[in-house]
């Protein structure tokens, strides 16, 4: 596929045949959403009702879909598992009133609406949520060639941008020929599939454009500024090369396009750290901990490259960044879920608490903090040796922090029950593994920070899940809140915490009512 990209939200594309055609019906099926209106237009013979039926079987996940062609009645509706979706002809159209009559307009904010001569409208198809594909012989191939002219509404921009880039990069790469499938998602913006070539080879095109950002909330910067969330997919290739460096098992990089935020990277596959039951599997979870023992043995650099010229600098994990994510419980948790709007008097405390928690964590050497290291970013490869068997994924918002925060992340993963009693065994294969390299390594210190960052962990996830909720319309996320507060009670048991658990106790009772 040729892209000769034109003014913003505008692209020219040259398809050598019907599979490419094929292909971007498809490509289009993938981003279609309720009251996207995608318009075909052009001359008898171009292929709009051929466009159209490829993006049919797509959305109908029905590749033998019958679809044919609505000339005489006009509209031909589908409920396909993306919904409900609308094939209109207006050929036959002489008035855009005529619309009403077939109730077109009425249903066009819960469908996918796909138009073939869609002039006959008038202006009743809103520019906002329309899709103008235009279809025309291409002369060099006129059997088989098509040219494309895709114009997008304000909506279509990005999306229309990220998926024709996405298709120079799989072409590209040569995985022209593979079927793209959703993978789930996480909690952030960005998103992922999987390619399955005819032969059942496959690899994961991850999707993350820049992240705009958000409104300044402090000191003019946003929260994922202050927070030092990666807003580039810069951090994760410069991460993700500086492990593989050191032997670590994160994904090679087949392809990438920086710019759009686009990579295809290997397939470690889905085996991960939970047994059939979601729970953890030991040896599993101390191998992972023993990774992170021979991870922090390393002296590692700030700075990695990404690309010719271009570099990462890895953030500190700072008391700026520590402090606005326990804020998060205040913010969200509280008020939301707690129930508490607390007075600025009482925040103050909160903050001036964590604040001397602070200075203990960050009086400590830092390393390359993961952030995220727990059972949905570990991967576990059988076929592999020694450390190499813990798949990484997920990494790109990793920081310069105390080590101990990696290894919280693990023995108190958000999403799966770890009993205390293999908490405690992580702590000493990663103390363990550590005194071998470094005899002096003192794990009773060690583990005072742990709960003083299991403590700030946790505070931060429980404001996070409830954001998620409330701001988000994401209640998934809620049924996890019960373990987050148990690992919360936990850490505030530690002697380091007796005054933090004072102030949860005071401020924050609904806390410990499950207690």
């Amino acid at each position: 596929m040729m892209d000769d990209t034109g003014t913003a939200g505008q692209h020219r594309l040259a398809l050598a045949d019907e599979a490419a055609t094929i292909r971007l019906a498809a490509d289009i099926a993938a981003i279609v959403r309720p009251g996207d209106i995608v318009a075909l237009s052009g001359h008898l013979g171009a292929g709009k009702s051929f466009f159209a039926r490829a993006m049919l079987r797509e959305l109908a996940d029905d590749p033998a879909l019958d679809a044919p062609s609505p000339t005489f009645t006009l509209v031909q509706s589908y409920d396909t598992p993306r919904g409900p979706v609308l094939h209109a002809d207006l050929y036959r159209v002489r008035s855009p009133d005529e619309l009403d009559d077939i109730g077109l307009i009425e249903d066009i904010e819960q469908a996918v609406l796909l138009v073939e001569w869609p002039d006959r409208a008038g202006s009743r198809l809103a520019a906002g949520r329309r899709l103008d594909i235009v279809l025309e012989v291409d002369p060099d191939r006129p059997e088989t060639g098509r040219i494309v002219d895709l114009a997008g509404g304000v909506l279509w921009k990005q999306r229309l941008a990220i998926a024709v880039a996405a298709r120079r990069l799989i072409d590209g790469a040569g995985w022209a020929d593979a079927r793209r499938d959703f993978m789930m998602g996480d909690a952030s913006t960005r998103a992922y599939e999987r390619l399955t070539m005819p032969g059942g080879t496959t690899a994961v095109l991850m999707i993350s454009p820049p992240r705009p950002d958000g409104p300044p909330i402090r000191m003019g910067k946003s929260y994922s500024a202050i927070a030092h969330l990666a807003e580039t997919v810069d951090a994760f290739v410069a991460m993700d090369r500086g492990l593989r460096s050191l032997g670590y098992s994160a994904p090679e990089i087949l392809a990438e396009d920086l710019e759009s935020g686009l990579l295809l990277i290997e397939d470690l596959g889905g085996e991960g750290v939970l047994d059939a039951e979601r729970r953890p599997i030991v040896e599993r979870y101390e191998a992972s901990a023993r990774l992170l023992a021979d991870l922090h043995r390393h002296t590692l650099p700030a700075i990695l490259p990404v690309a010719e010229g271009r570099d990462h600098a890895i953030p500190e994990y700072d008391r700026q960044a520590l402090a606005i994510e326990t804020e998060l419980m205040l913010d969200w948790y509280g008020p939301h879920i707690a129930g508490v709007t607390l007075p600025a008097v009482t925040q103050a405390e909160f903050g001036r608490i964590w604040n001397k928690l602070f200075d203990e964590i960050l009086a400590a050497p830092s390393t390359w903090t993961l952030r995220d290291f727990h059972s949905p970013n570990l991967i576990w490869l059988h076929e592999r040796e020694g450390l190499g068997r813990i798949g990484l994924i997920d990494f790109q918002d990793a920081v310069l922090g105390h080590p101990a925060y990696d290894l919280v992340s693990l023995g108190q993963d958000a999403r799966v029950d770890v009993p205390a009693a293999l908490e405690l065994r992580l702590l000493a294969a990663y103390g363990s593994a550590r005194r071998s390299d470094a005899p002096e390594f003192d794990l009773a210190q060690f583990a005072r920070a742990y709960a003083i960052l299991g403590a700030q962990r946790n505070t931060k996830i429980a404001g996070i899940f409830a954001r998620l909720d409330k701001r988000d319309g994401k209640p998934v996320y809620l049924r996890h809140l019960p373990r987050i507060e148990a690992y919360l009670r936990r850490n505030l048991e530690h002697p380091a915490l007796e005054e933090l658990k004072a102030w949860y106790e005071a401020h924050m009772p609904k806390l410990f009512e499950t207690a």
